[in-house]
């Protein structure tokens, strides 16, 4: 096993020195600094940073992406690659490859996401928990995972153990899901995809998963939608599911309205904006790489965004082009889309795709001896080894790319065309058929200078519908593809880029603009000279309003010579956006249909899928939502997903909503006396440059005492980064008082143990941790502790760090979707809030805040 080792770097940089020239570079946009500073700025495990500006990442990026160009013929230099990548204008790698290339610091994977599992052989103990571990092993190293149900067998079915029945889905769900919370680290949740096919005789109950509140809620769930159940449902006909699925002899069988369990989704969907769907027919039918389901590329799930469908233990890697930059004098009458230089860098992305598998495969091969090395028995290590032998594998073999776009809003506005109206349509359809094209000519001009994927056949491929289309566009494309075969088995996908468009500075992925203007405020001292005051808030501070423009309206309003440096009322501002192309082009404007109708025409053009979701407000009935999911069906969507404003927060907890009074009886959730011993999530965050970790004692994964502390102080906390689970256990010392003491385990298998956590901070932290652990017990809401926590008035400045701390640490258990009582923006001032991920997120104007 050849292993490439990178050179670490030696030179070092301050936050503050690289915040402030990252500050500098994304023109004084605060949180594309942050966000590239946090998440892709190169750094070592002791936080030292390695690198001052993205240039220094885009450097580091082309001189790998340049030394896989020397193997081949006609490489391009490293002044090339870095001229394309530089200053995110042109083609941006996205996620993990942008923070893994050429990171001597981290032993990880290039890929953004994999789908592991099986075809459906085995539902066996053995076979569960081989998922389960290798879905840890891929998150601990950065991936989003994806996997299937459809092979467990269903609720009360015999099995030949002592349980006599087996269990169905749902506690198959809870365990991945409860996987995907335990592997995450500071901060920052796994992502996961389970889907289930609904000919699975358990599939409503799938789809019910998540409706009780604290279930499955490490995991987005969607359904595998066959056409026989579409159709059954438009002509109002009956459905027979089986097991195992689309079974010639099923060991179970049953027939279902079809309507009925319809009508289930759609109102799940509606009430909780999950499940998503996947069109499963169109999703085989389409797929290239199922050609070769024979040979281990049967796809059976998608990643967690459901942008790239995968067959086990393949994996994908991601790539944005940024659209914007291909339209000469935006916003003028003069302009227009370079569509030849758009070319020639459609096939420079491919080209530079398939150059990342090679780096892709060093990883792996890193990896592999990282595994080899640990000092663990071979026993321990056999899954983790095979799971990356099988990703090695896969990725030598297929060769997988996936391609993609973010700025279609700001491309098509910056033409004067409006999203989502005909003309747009069809010009976003000629961008994507364009880039198929020539990227897909890329993949054949690279087989001919490097070789076709291992297992090409052309004669598996003739009567693909994609193959097909693409024949019928470019003969000679297709006739080049016969002779020289194609470097990359699939290659083309359209996935959400939240950092990606941060970083651009454009809007995401396929989407429209979300707001193009928005206010913020800014305490001021109302004392100073020339200070303008806006607002005055509930305890007395001072604010001045100022106006914030999306970074390409504010384009806009400079090439037609409006002054963005005006303090705009907010009449002034709805006259702007009229004047505009981005009005009538918001992502709460856009026409759903149409938007359906556009994702359905564009998917013809993409190999793999598109992550897309169809925002609708508040007060949209659940037939509409069933009508845009029968619309999807028949317009060829492979997939689709809907978000109705304020639908998270509504998360029932069971068939019928409870009332408020009803709900109080109900509010002791736990047992009052503490069980002696507790599972317990440790939460590491950082506050004011002094690092803090909180203990979180657990019942049902639920929240029920909480011990806060410092690390490292000489009366803090001394306890390994890598530990994150363990016991507290309740103990009694030698005076007979309670003493509540953490053990984990060590390397060696043995418990460790930190006696006396009420010990390890002073009596002040302690006596707020008991009311706050009070509170828990009790059954209050989360987020009703997290408000009352910070509504607390203390003198102590460093009880208010601490408060800070316990608030950071309970979020992470706050549901997604709920709303946030009494809180504003600090970007806005919206009270539209919810939490998504432990974080704040504003509605209105898309900013998050974790902290």
């Amino acid at each position: 096993m050849k292993v490439k080792l990178t050179q670490k770097p030696s030179k070092t940089y301050s936050q503050e020195d690289a915040f402030q020239a990252s500050l500098k570079y994304f023109k004084n946009d605060d949180l594309a600094a942050r966000v590239w500073l946090n998440k892709y700025a190169l750094k070592d495990s002791e936080g030292n940073l390695y690198e001052l500006t993205p240039n220094d990442m885009h450097k580091r990026i082309a001189r790998e992406i340049a030394s896989v160009e020397a193997k081949y013929a006609n490489p391009y230099t490293e002044e090339e690659i870095f001229d394309l990548i530089k200053d995110f204008k042109y083609i941006v790698p996205q996620g993990s490859p942008m923070a893994g290339i050429g990171n001597p610091f981290q032993i990880g994977s290039l890929s953004n996401c994999f789908v592991i599992g099986n075809s459906g052989e085995s539902d066996s103990y053995g076979g569960i928990m081989k998922i389960d571990q290798e879905q840890v092993q891929l998150m601990k190293r950065r991936g989003g995972v994806g996997h299937d149900l459809s092979h467990v067998r269903p609720k009360g079915s015999a099995v030949k153990n002592s349980a006599l029945t087996s269990t169905g889905l749902v506690p198959f769900m809870e365990r991945y899901s409860n996987s995907t919370r335990e592997v995450a680290q500071d901060g920052r949740r796994g992502a996961l995809m389970l889907s289930v096919s609904i000919n699975h005789p358990d599939s409503e109950d799938f789809i019910n998963a998540k409706l009780e509140q604290g279930k499955v809620t490490g995991a987005n769930v969607s359904v595998r939608i066959d056409d026989d159940f579409m159709q059954a449902v438009k002509n109002g006909d009956s459905y027979t599911q089986k097991y195992p699925v689309f079974s010639a002899d099923p060991k179970v069988s049953k027939s279902i309205d079809a309507n009925a369990l319809w009508k289930k989704i759609v109102h799940n969907a509606w009430k909780s904006a999950e499940p998503g769907i996947l069109f499963w027919d169109t999703i085989i039918n389409e797929s290239v790489p199922d050609c070769y389901a024979d040979l281990g590329y049967k796809t059976v799930s998608t990643n967690p965004c459901g942008e790239i469908p995968l067959c086990p233990y393949d994996s994908c890697r991601l790539l944005a082009i940024n659209l914007f930059s291909y339209v000469e004098n935006p916003f003028t009458d003069k302009a227009e889309f370079d569509f030849e230089l758009f070319k020639k860098h459609v096939a420079i992305a491919q080209r530079i795709m398939d150059d990342i598998i090679d780096l892709e495969l060093e990883k792996i091969d890193n990896i592999l001896k990282k595994i080899d090395s640990d000092p663990e028995l071979d026993e321990v290590k056999a899954t983790e080894h095979n799971l990356w032998l099988n990703i090695r594998k896969k990725a030598q073999e297929g060769r997988r790319t996936g391609v993609g776009i973010t700025a279609e809003g700001d491309m098509l506005a910056a033409l004067g065309i409006q999203y989502g109206s005909e003309a747009g349509n069809a010009f976003s359809l000629e961008v994507h058929k364009t880039i198929a094209i020539e990227a897909y000519r890329s993949s054949v001009h690279l087989a001919k200078e490097r070789g076709a994927f291992s297992i090409f056949d052309a004669e598996r491929e003739k009567h693909n519908p994609f193959i097909q289309r693409l024949k019928e566009a470019d003969s000679k494309l297709y006739y080049e593809m016969l002779e020289y075969g194609r470097r990359n088995i699939a290659l083309l996908t359209i996935a959400p880029t939240g950092t990606t468009s941060l970083m651009t500075q454009t809007t995401s992925g396929i989407e429209p603009v979300f707001m193009p203007v928005y206010k913020r405020r800014r305490k001021v001292n109302p004392n100073d000279k020339e200070v303008r005051v806006d607002f005055v808030d509930e305890v007395g501070d001072s604010w001045e309003e100022y106006v914030v423009f999306h970074h390409r309206f504010k384009q806009w309003m400079e090439v037609n010579g409006i002054d963005s440096s005006k303090n705009y009322s907010q009449e002034e501002i709805d006259g702007l956006i009229k004047q505009s192309p981005y009005y009538g082009a918001t992502s709460n404007d856009v026409d759903w249909l149409s938007k359906v109708s556009m994702q359905g025409a564009i998917q013809k053009w993409v190999d793999h899928s598109i992550s897309v979701t169809i925002n609708l407000p508040n007060n949209v009935s659940e037939d509409l939502v069933g009508e845009l999911y029968m619309k999807a069906w028949e317009v060829g969507c492979k997939g689709v997903t809907v978000y109705r404003d304020g639908s998270r927060s509504g998360v029932l907890i069971s068939n019928e909503e409870k009332k408020e009074d009803q709900l109080e009886d109900k509010l002791t959730a736990f047992p009052i006396k503490r069980p002696q011993i507790l599972e317990a999530d440790v939460v590491r965050f950082q506050n004011n440059k002094e690092k803090w970790i909180a203990f979180i004692g657990l019942i049902d994964d639920k929240p029920y005492e909480v011990f806060t502390g410092l690390v490292d102080d000489e009366d803090g906390i001394l306890i390994p980064r890598w530990v994150n689970k363990g016991l507290i256990i309740k103990n009694r010392d030698e005076q007979g008082a309670s003493r509540y003491d953490f053990q984990y385990k060590n390397t060696r298998g043995y418990k460790t143990t930190i006696e006396g956590l009420s010990h390890k901070f002073n009596p002040e932290f302690w006596n707020y941790a008991k009311l706050i652990s009070s509170t828990l017990r009790h059954g209050m809401p989360i987020d009703n502790i997290v408000d009352l926590i910070n509504s607390l008035q203390l003198d102590s400045e460093s009880i208010n760090t601490w408060k800070n701390g316990v608030g950071r640490a309970l979020k992470r258990y706050v549901a997604d979707g709920t709303k946030a009582k009494g809180q504003a923006c600090d970007n806005c001032k919206s009270k539209n809030l919810i939490y998504q991920e432990g974080c704040l997120t504003c509605k209105d104007c898309g900013s998050s805040k974790c902290g």
